[in-house]
């Protein structure tokens, strides 16, 4: 009898231990380009790893949608957050910082039709249905319409929630062009044989950053940020790199690199110049 006893305890003593893990884990936002569900997927396995090798639990949060996720990084609900929605004056005022970002080339705003379109120009464009991510989203939106904007072309603008929401609504054809980041576009294309035409594609950006918030110790940093280093270089980082970009038919690099706030240069000097409002803080 005793023995169960000591046994009972000691279950219960490992379930309050989980519990307590749970409750200490770092919430980790991930930018909402796909479905929740594909970002699942593909970021559980990540942070798996990266907790694992750092020593620091976490935690995928997201919300329905990019602007959701962002609110969340804003009123302070997550630790980090792999976005490249704080770079705005007021947002970075809230004192984020980068410690990496995806490997790879820089990403750039697509604003593309169906390939059987009658569409040919953005002047074409006037007037007509355009889907975007969310009022949120860079390359998605803020760096398109900014485009629109300076070349006097109205359009009707609609949200979709994501990248991938935006492409299937041109898919479905109840939009007549779709702003979206050109990765998204090609990997989205490659998995649902979307046969679109790119009527303008912008200068690059840098991809998604991995950022902190200003409340996570540096040393905790710096532990999360080797273990996103080092992934590409550990076999099985790699496997799990590889794994997740087979989901979204990512091609390589995969993994991440060291970055600081100064590569992301480009996105302050943008908002300075954009002739895009904010709809939000």
């Amino acid at each position: 009898m005793l023995r169960h006893l000591c046994t009972l305890l000691t279950i219960c003593a490992g379930l309050l231990a989980a519990g307590a893990a749970t409750a200490q884990a770092l919430r980790f936002g991930v930018l909402n380009q796909r479905s929740a569900q594909l970002i699942a997927q593909a970021w559980n396995p990540v942070l798996e790893h990266v907790s694992a090798r750092s020593g620091v639990a976490l935690e995928l949060h997201i919300g329905k949608t990019a602007p959701d996720t962002t609110a969340m990084a804003v009123r302070g609900d997550l630790d980090f957050y792999y976005t490249n929605h704080l770079f705005t004056p007021e947002r970075a005022a809230l004192g984020w910082s980068v410690f990496g970002r995806a490997a790879g080339d820089g990403i750039r705003a697509a604003i593309v039709v169906d390939d059987e379109s009658p569409v040919r120009t953005l002047a074409d464009l006037r007037e007509r249905r355009v889907v975007f991510p969310s009022p949120e989203a860079f390359v998605g939106y803020w760096v398109p319409m900014d485009k629109l904007l300076k070349a006097g072309i109205a359009v009707q603008p609609q949200f979709a929630g994501n990248q991938e929401g935006a492409l299937a609504q041109l898919r479905s054809r109840t939009a007549e062009a779709a702003a979206v980041n050109a990765r998204v576009l090609e990997e989205y294309a490659r998995r649902e044989q979307l046969r679109t035409r790119t009527l303008w594609l912008s200068e690059p950006f840098l991809d998604l950053a991995l950022m902190a918030s200003p409340r996570v110790p540096a040393a905790t940093v710096a532990r999360v940020r080797a273990a996103f280093i080092g992934m590409a270089q550990d076999p099985e980082g790699a496997r799990i790199l590889e794994a997740s970009a087979a989901l979204t038919r990512q091609k390589p690099p995969h993994g991440f690199v060291a970055a600081s706030d100064l590569d992301y240069d480009n996105y302050r000097r943008f908002y300075r110049e954009t002739q895009v409002r904010a709809s939000t803080p």
